[in-house]
């Protein structure tokens, strides 16, 4: 069974903390929110801070990938974790003077924001190969989708159960979950030779800057599809009169993922990296669209739970096709590049789908979904038709070595013409 193959590589004590490390991700959004909008009276004011620290964690996001690159994951990892301690703190502090302030606080928060899933994921694929176990990286990264969901699942529920307690104790607990998880998990992290590929290499491998753009935008817009889901789900809650239900609805969401994104361990080897993505780009318009029948239909919660199933695929094939793009010395600013089209894409659903929700309620908000994942089916078919070469991985020299590898992070055998495995 892979997964059981897989529970055998890091040892059982890497799996909990990595779950762990993530919450902080999974709350800071929401528990900035409720911060900031306790302190100023404002959802206006409260989801504009909650933009700030979406777009700065979007441009940090890249900044730390390449560090990470360049001096170590367990290094960059460390210090974005001690920073956005240090960051949320003041976040607190800010909360009790102006509105300047605390949207500084909260552009600082997301430009700290611990890169941790591109670092797990890059850790996965050096793990791996360095066990000979490549065939299992397929499994690794399903299961971090899995995990990425669940702890989006149980992140809002969190932030809500504390809240109760007062506006800045989900914020403390962020604060907590870095020092106690984050920041263990980050020093268990390897250097994976930082210093010996900078001394061994002269120059930088460039990046495959079109197919990032493509990534980065397919990205945005699954980003934008749960901004605006978010939006509409608070709408229909408050509408139908039970504002605290938004909480268990957007839960459902993440459970479809999950299961969607476990299962996706078993997919054959057959069906590739490229034609998964056209699939699953196709099955999340058939998603969002099930989205607007469920409100219409009054069915919202069952919507949820069936558009959630075609999410997570879809980010798998997205994670996979850049870590088969991306040189090996490059790894993790490529997938810090593709990460950061999500809260950007999340910004701008909650933006649009907002002045939608205004003005048609929650109907309104949904069919920002289907938009975006249309625009996300059209750059799948762009790239299938005519990209197919930029989806090939790069043949370069191996660092060390002077035999020519293939692959990006992966050191896999038996490519296709196309680039995909066999």
């Amino acid at each position: 069974m892979a997964y059981r193959s897989l529970l055998r590589v890091p040892g059982a004590a890497f799996f909990p903390l990595g779950f762990l490390a993530r919450l902080p991700y999974a709350t800071s959004s929401l528990a900035t929110l409720v911060l900031v909008q306790a302190a100023s009276g404002s959802y206006a004011f409260a989801g504009l801070a909650a933009a700030a620290q979406g777009c700065a964690n979007a441009l940090g996001g890249p900044v730390s990938g390449a560090l990470a690159d360049r001096h170590g994951h367990r290094l960059v990892g460390t210090v974005t974790a001690l920073a956005n301690a240090a960051a949320l703190t003041g976040l607190i502090a800010a909360s009790h003077t102006g509105r300047a302030s605390m949207i500084v606080a909260s552009a600082l928060a997301g430009l700290t924001q611990p890169p941790v899933g591109p670092l797990v994921r890059v850790h996965w694929s050096r793990l791996l190969h360095t066990r000979d176990r490549p065939d299992l990286l397929p499994t690794a990264l399903s299961y971090e989708a899995t995990v990425e969901e669940i702890s989006f699942v149980a992140g809002p529920a969190i932030v809500g159960l504390l809240a109760s307690l007062g506006p800045t104790a989900p914020t403390v607990a962020a604060i907590a979950l870095l020092v106690l998880a984050t920041l263990p998990f980050a020093l268990s992290l390897t250097h994976e030779g930082a210093e010996h590929r900078q001394s061994s290499r002269p120059a930088r491998t460039p990046l495959p800057r079109l197919p990032l753009v493509a990534m980065f935008l397919a990205m945005a817009a699954m980003g934008t599809i749960f901004g605006a889901t978010q939006t509409a789900v608070t709408a229909y809650a408050n509408d139908s009169g039970h504002p605290g239900s938004a909480g268990l609805l957007y839960a459902l969401f993440g459970i479809g993922s999950a299961v969607a994104g476990a299962a996706c361990a078993w997919l054959p080897a057959r069906f590739t990296l490229r034609h998964r993505y056209m699939t699953f780009a196709a099955t999340l318009l058939l998603g969002a669209l099930t989205l607007v029948a469920g409100d219409n239909l009054h069915a919202v919660p069952t919507a949820m739970t069936i558009a959630g199933v075609t999410v997570a695929p879809y980010l798998i094939s997205l994670y996979a096709l850049t870590e088969r793009l991306a040189p090996a010395d490059r790894a993790t600013v490529a997938l810090t590049i593709l990460c950061a089209g999500g809260p950007l894409g999340t910004a701008t659903g909650q933006v649009v789908a907002g002045y939608l929700a205004d003005r048609h309620g929650s109907t309104g908000a949904l069919l920002v979904a289907p938009v975006a994942a249309t625009a996300a089916l059209l750059l799948a078919v762009a790239v299938f038709v005519t990209g197919s070469g930029a989806l090939r991985p790069a043949v370069r020299v191996a660092v060390g070595s002077g035999t020519p590898e293939s692959g990006g992070m992966g050191r896999a055998k038996g490519r296709t013409g196309d680039g995909d495995e066999r």
